[in-house]
């Protein structure tokens, strides 16, 4: 397999190209494995790009009216739209990652006993109720002591409260997740109250599952690359791969990488032009780095090796420039820096891209082509 025919394969699977699109965004979630949100915004654009009619007000309506959709953490521990369908799945495979070293100093960690507590604690508030972590700290306080909520962690120039460490156990197992926001504050939930019968699946079955949806959506790949995507030990993923008995090595120009067995081809067809924003599943599920974003797209588009801080302009599968939009009112300016020269194809298909960033976001887009001037992030 050519690194062009990898990425053909991996444009289907992540519905961007023009036969794939879908407007079910479960689906989009599911197949792409978790939409990043930690910008709302950008998880809309994520889902709307993948879809021919969707706007934002669709992904909202999944995540909040139908309950397809879950907002949680997902891989590396970060907050994503997951398919709940999938929740299972999650929730069996990330209680299952080896956790990371605290990095706090004994005096303020919490014991294994106290986590546990926390945990449960959690359970019991969120069961059926929608909780500020405020109301969360206390209801968490009044059920195992004053100690989870002493102010003992250093955070984003405050401090949060002891129990917060027990957060993403407590997500990884499905105790908690997202609400909605009541006005600009989070509040959590549990999936249990649209999820009936939701339990964890076991870890052997769930890392199975997730090792081979992955190789779907961004293989051929190694474990390194998986683990990279789903924020685990380098070697823990080798032995979880060696474990898997319907996987299969292929060649990609000259790399031995991994596939699922069975899982198919595709031909490189038509050229594919699409923006995608901030931390875009695409841009951080795909490997290796140094063929997604060849030449100046990765002083362009990578920030210390990191992709997805920067919005990309993709042309056939590669980055291929860098994008920026800014909102005013119902009015959308999207400002494209290509990287390369674009054929005319290319380019209608880049004005379409726009014009369909600003449906997304419910507005009117005016594309600009030249320079992108603003950093990372912004």
């Amino acid at each position: 397999m050519t690194f062009a025919e990898a990425s053909a394969r991996r444009l289907e699977r992540n519905h961007l190209t023009d036969a794939t699109r879908t407007d079910d965004p479960a689906r989009i979630a599911a197949d792409v494995l978790g939409v990043h949100a930690q910008v709302m915004s950008a998880a809309e654009l994520s889902i709307g790009v993948r879809s021919e009619t969707l706007t934002r007000t669709g992904v909202r309506t999944a995540l909040w009216t139908d309950r397809t959709l879950v907002k949680t953490r997902g891989p590396r521990g970060t907050v994503h739209l997951l398919a709940t369908a999938d929740l299972p799945m999650w929730t069996g495979a990330l209680s299952a990652v080896p956790g990371a070293r605290s990095p706090f100093p004994p005096e303020a960690r919490m014991t294994a006993e106290q986590t546990e507590q926390v945990v449960a604690a959690i359970g019991d508030a969120v069961v059926d109720a929608e909780l500020t972590v405020d109301e969360l700290t206390d209801a968490i306080v009044a059920r195992v002591g004053a100690w989870a909520g002493d102010r003992v962690m250093e955070a984003f120039q405050d401090k949060w409260p002891r129990w917060r460490q027990a957060e993403s156990i407590a997500t990884n197992r499905g105790v908690m997740c997202f609400g909605p926001d009541r006005g600009r504050r989070a509040t959590y939930a549990s999936p249990r109250r649209w999820l009936p019968g939701f339990r964890p699946a076991p870890a052997k079955e769930a890392l199975a599952a997730l090792v081979r949806r992955y190789l779907d959506a961004y293989g051929p790949a190694t474990p390194q690359h998986f683990a990279r995507w789903l924020g685990a030990p380098p070697d823990w993923a080798a032995e979880l791969f060696a474990r898997q008995d319907d996987l299969e090595e292929v060649d990609v120009d000259g790399a031995r990488v991994w596939i699922a067995r069975g899982a198919g081809e595709a031909a490189v067809g038509e050229s594919v032009v699409r923006l995608l924003p901030y931390f875009d599943a695409y841009l951080i599920g795909c490997h290796p780095r140094a063929k997604l974003f060849p030449g100046r797209a990765a002083e362009r588009a990578l920030t210390g090796g990191q992709a997805g801080n920067v919005p990309a302009l993709l042309v056939d599968g590669l980055v291929a420039g860098v994008w920026h939009q800014r909102r005013s009112g119902r009015k959308v300016a999207v400002t494209v820096e290509p990287l390369i020269r674009l054929s005319a194809r290319q380019r209608e298909g880049l004005t379409a891209q726009a014009v369909r960033i600003g449906l997304i976001l419910e507005g009117t887009a005016t594309l600009t082509v030249g320079p992108v001037t603003v950093g990372a992030h912004a």
